[in-house]
């Protein structure tokens, strides 16, 4: 019987482990909790307070956006080590699943409270600066990482050349309905159908590569991949979970109450906010554990967080917000500007044509964070319309 399985056994059948057993797990435990809050990035869990004394005393937009903003980014890399914990607990399917519903939890609270909000423009902003965020300035900056380092680094072609399939389809998915919407006789409504019954599609197949990552064809993703020991229980791993959900739910709701105000009252370009800073939020934590993977040579893992995060962004927390929105009555669509259109796209085929060879150097990772930089340019100068409050 698995060690879970084999502990709720006993729990039901009040039977306790023994007293060494216990402080063995005990220790482990607290080690393991000190190993996860005492990071350098935790010394921003200050601003947790911080952020909700400010919302409610009302200090301003500014310190509200600020002191919110700089508490999620630690929020977010407890919530990652906790869900990683958790995953080594109850097998790779489950725990691929739990990786990929709670690797992405801050994006996806975030969506929900802007959508409850009505900020549409803000979501699509923020989903698509995550996937941009991780395709280009994360895999670039861990490829000039391995090759300031290493003169060429190998790696999986064949597991990279799968997600990037799958982000050709969530690019695609983001065009149509936006080139759909600038035909003549094509209502607003069509729009939402046509994102609606996409979105559910997405979701299947991103099922789909589940179970081909993690079951059918878990050969073509194995390499570098090392046993992973669990260094908390399932009890403390999952209070760690919670606890670090609630906090960013609270944090990210006053965070986003406070875009508008910050857009209005500091002339903060709308599009350079969700495109560049809000993801800033939710990847900080992955962006460094990416760079710092690829210097040590584990360009697979280096992948696997770069551009597995983008393909989980595109195929479930992309669909996943015109569901939410569906349900809210708010009419979030897949039809993203025509600018957002064609940079995913645009960004889709760069990555792929570098990750098609299976090696890279350190050119090849400065030229996509480039191409970053030039969509952020671009982002701060977009045109600004009035704040749309749906």
């Amino acid at each position: 019987m698995p060690p879970v399985a084999t502990g709720v056994a006993q729990a039901i059948a009040g039977i306790q482990p023994p007293a060494s057993e216990q402080q063995t797990v005990f220790a482990r435990d607290v080690q393991g909790i000190l190993g996860i809050m005492c990071g350098w990035l935790n010394l921003l869990l200050a601003f947790v307070p911080l952020g909700i004394i400010s919302h409610h005393q009302e200090w301003g937009t500014l310190p509200v956006f600020s002191f919110n903003f700089l508490a999620i980014i630690p929020l977010a890399s407890i919530l990652g080590q906790s869900t990683e914990c958790l995953a080594v607990h109850v097998g790779e399917m489950l725990g691929g699943l739990l990786n990929a519903t709670f690797g992405n939890a801050v994006e996806m609270i975030v969506v929900v409270n802007a959508i409850k909000a009505g900020l549409v423009d803000v979501v699509q902003g923020s989903l698509l600066g995550s996937i941009l965020s991780n395709l280009l300035l994360v895999l670039g900056m861990a490829f000039f990482a391995a090759g300031v380092i290493t003169k060429e680094s190998t790696f999986n072609a064949t597991g990279a050349s799968a997600n990037m399939t799958c982000l050709s389809l969530g690019s695609v998915a983001l065009a149509l309905p936006t080139v759909f919407d600038g035909m003549d006789r094509t209502s607003k409504e069509d729009v939402l159908d046509v994102s609606r019954i996409s979105s559910a599609i997405i979701i299947a197949v991103y099922i789909m590569f589940l179970i081909f990552q993690l079951g059918t064809h878990s050969d073509l993703f194995a390499a570098g991949e090392e046993e992973e020991e669990a260094t908390l229980s399932v009890f403390s791993s999952t209070l760690l979970l919670l606890a670090a959900t609630v906090c960013v739910a609270v944090n990210s709701e006053y965070l986003v109450d406070s875009i508008e105000g910050v857009s209005e009252d500091y002339g903060l370009p709308q599009a350079f906010i969700g495109v560049i800073l809000l993801p800033i939020v939710g990847n900080a934590a992955e962006h460094a554990t990416a760079v710092t993977v690829a210097a040590k040579g584990k360009m697979d893992l280096a992948l696997g967080v770069a551009v597995g995060s983008s393909t989980q962004i595109a195929l479930l927390v992309v669909p996943f917000s015109v569901i939410i929105g569906w349900f809210y009555e708010v009419p979030m669509s897949l039809n993203f500007r025509t600018f957002d259109a064609a940079v995913l796209v645009l960004s889709v085929m760069i990555a792929n044509g570098v990750l098609k060879d299976g090696k890279s150097n350190w050119l090849e990772g400065a030229i996509l964070m480039a191409i970053y930089m030039l969509i952020a340019i671009m982002c701060w100068f977009v045109p600004e319309q009035s704040f749309r409050r749906i």
